[in-house]
């Protein structure tokens, strides 16, 4: 792999487009380990992500104990659990996140981690946004790891670290 995570990063933003993301929620609602799961982290994609607004309806409808990222420093995030999709706020990059004052679920409570990312392999590799914060956070957890990945974003090979996590399922279409 000759490309730099920068520009892959780059290059995977650049061909971001509107694919239909539906089916790629549908499959992720599907998976055994989300129906299973009891208590979820999952991420609010902005920007050219995927809209992951239907997943947390699904979770709250269903009485799983939903949790959102909430940074709190530099390379730093914790779950905050929240009831409703109304009741968040605009976070740090304007993600919308949990009010501080939010019940905190702790990392090993967590049984399923929806994992953001820029770019993955089928087996799992991730390149992650550049802030380290999925990073810092995943070891400290045992949940199951997924990813949504749109055609784009998949790579054969990506340039990975030491320090970069993967997750356990990539769910493409």
């Amino acid at each position: 792999m000759t490309a730099s995570k920068a520009e892959i990063r780059r290059l995977v933003q650049s061909a971001a487009g509107r694919e239909d993301d539906g089916a790629l929620i549908r499959r992720f609602l599907s998976l055994p380990e989300y129906r299973r799961a009891k208590t979820v982290l999952l991420y609010r994609g902005v920007g050219g992500e995927i809209d992951t607004a239907p997943i947390l309806q699904d979770a709250l409808s269903a009485g799983k104990l939903v949790a959102l990222p909430r940074i709190t420093g530099p390379g730093l995030m914790e779950a905050r659990r929240v009831a409703s999709a109304e009741e968040l706020v605009p976070g740090k990059y304007g993600i919308p996140a949990p009010p501080a004052e939010s019940e905190l679920i702790p990392p090993e409570a967590l049984d399923l981690i929806l994992v953001p990312g820029a770019a993955f392999t089928p087996e799992g590799d991730r390149l992650g946004r550049g802030g380290g914060y999925y990073d810092r956070y995943l070891p400290r957890t045992a949940g199951f790891k997924v990813a949504l990945a749109r055609r784009g974003q998949l790579f054969p090979a990506l340039p990975t670290q030491a320090h970069d996590q993967r997750v356990d399922l990539v769910v493409t279409v």
